[in-house]
């Protein structure tokens, strides 16, 4: 006789009991991203629990999105802190080296291993051509300070303080990247000039990003008189060369704003222009999407327009959404690095990567001081990485891939 307590014989033939695996069993080990297209239509029902998490699955896979995204993160983080790395104050004046250039990091002095060092400089004046020709000093070796004390700056504008990630030796120098016509050190003025460049590609998709869902949601969403509207807008918008308007509209700013209203001016003008080729995304997505039986449904239900379009439609693709911002920061970073190179954009004292080149206008210049044009640098890894992120991100968006 079977003991009440057996569970195993209430089971019928064939079920799973104690010890036995059911016959659609998903395994608990750990997802190897390489191997999706090898799962199983109840492996995936267990382990795609949404579209991100297949998304992210997906871009795991495109090593170099992944590369790329792991580049950005370290460009931002940088920028967030700016004045610890930099080993001057972005504005600190050294008379003595203007225009010196970039100063190589050594380990071995006469082959004795002594770390981290750079040799210090010394000058002389070419009277024929006027210019200061530097030379390495080698009887002079300055080790390089990590975790130190050195000039003071204002965090964030919220406190002050002087510790830094790398400092020059007591008395020495360290231009990693050299000096410009006032003396200041570039790399210094590089990563202060990362956290306005960076950032306000952030800040114009924002405005083109909320534009663009706005006025495409309601040309898809309504068509007729609002579609025909928006189309003959965008149009129009997208017939005018970007750069010739960009300039129209920033010498239009006044030359008694502040700094910060500049920055803010350039943005909306940047965002206010870049709107139109997602407002097209959004519409032709909404186009096909409004017609879908749960649409359908969520309007007989008395939902009203925007709750339709912001609860159902446009979460339907929200990814491909994502996947577009991506690619249309690169375009601000580039659009504000232009003005401010033409001298229409931001202006010192704010420190951005276009009026970094502002300085390598004249090809004089860039012939006797090659180390001005190194923000280009900056710019091309940038817009590179974001291309190449949003391109991940558009082919993990897209289900038939």
């Amino acid at each position: 006789m079977t003991a009440p307590n057996d569970k195993s014989a209430a089971m019928p033939a064939g079920a799973p009991g104690e010890g036995q695996a059911p016959k659609h069993f998903v395994s608990t080990a750990p997802f190897d991203p390489y191997s999706v297209e090898a799962l199983t239509p109840e492996q995936e029902r267990y382990y795609l629990a949404g579209q991100w998490k297949l998304m992210w699955w997906k871009l795991r896979r495109h090593r170099i999105a992944v590369i790329s995204l792991w580049v950005l993160a370290i460009l931002y983080l940088m920028a967030f802190l700016a004045e610890p790395i930099s080993p001057y104050n972005p504005n600190s004046r050294h008379a003595d080296h203007i225009y010196a250039p970039p100063q190589q990091v050594r380990f071995f002095h006469e082959g004795s291993f002594v770390g981290p060092f750079v040799y210090g400089l010394k000058y002389e004046l070419n009277k024929d051509t006027l210019k200061r020709e530097y030379t390495s000093d080698t009887t002079q070796v300055h080790r390089i300070r990590f975790f130190c004390t050195g000039e003071d700056y204002s965090f964030w504008g919220l406190f002050t303080a002087d510790f830094h990630l790398i400092c020059p030796a007591h008395g020495g120098t360290l231009f990693l990247l050299g000096t410009d016509r006032m003396g200041r050190d570039m790399f210094s003025r590089l990563l202060a000039g990362s956290r306005i460049s960076l950032t306000i590609g952030f800040v114009g998709v924002a405005i083109s990003f909320l534009l663009g869902i706005i006025i495409g949601g309601l040309a898809g969403y309504y068509g007729g008189w609002v579609d025909w509207s928006v189309q003959r807008t965008t149009e129009v918008i997208r017939s005018i060369p970007h750069l010739p308007l960009w300039m129209a509209l920033a010498a239009a700013l006044p030359v008694t704003w502040s700094p910060l209203l500049i920055y803010f001016g350039i943005t909306i003008i940047l965002g206010m222009i870049e709107w139109t080729g997602l407002a097209r995304s959004v519409r032709s997505k909404l186009l096909s999407l409004r017609e879908e039986d749960f649409a359908t449904a969520a309007q007989l239900m008395g939902a009203s327009p925007p709750r339709i379009i912001g609860r159902h439609l446009l979460p339907s693709f929200a990814s491909h959404l994502i996947a577009s911002a991506t690619l249309a920061i690169p375009n601000m970073i580039l659009g504000e690095t232009a003005l401010s190179f033409l001298g229409l954009g931001l202006r010192p004292p704010v420190t951005s990567w276009g009026v970094l080149l502002s300085e390598a206008q004249n090809i004089n210049v860039v012939a006797l001081y090659p180390w001005l044009l190194l923000p280009v640098l900056p710019v091309l890894i940038t817009v590179l990485a974001f291309n190449f992120l949003g391109d991940g991100l558009r082919d993990a968006a897209d289900p038939y891939k």
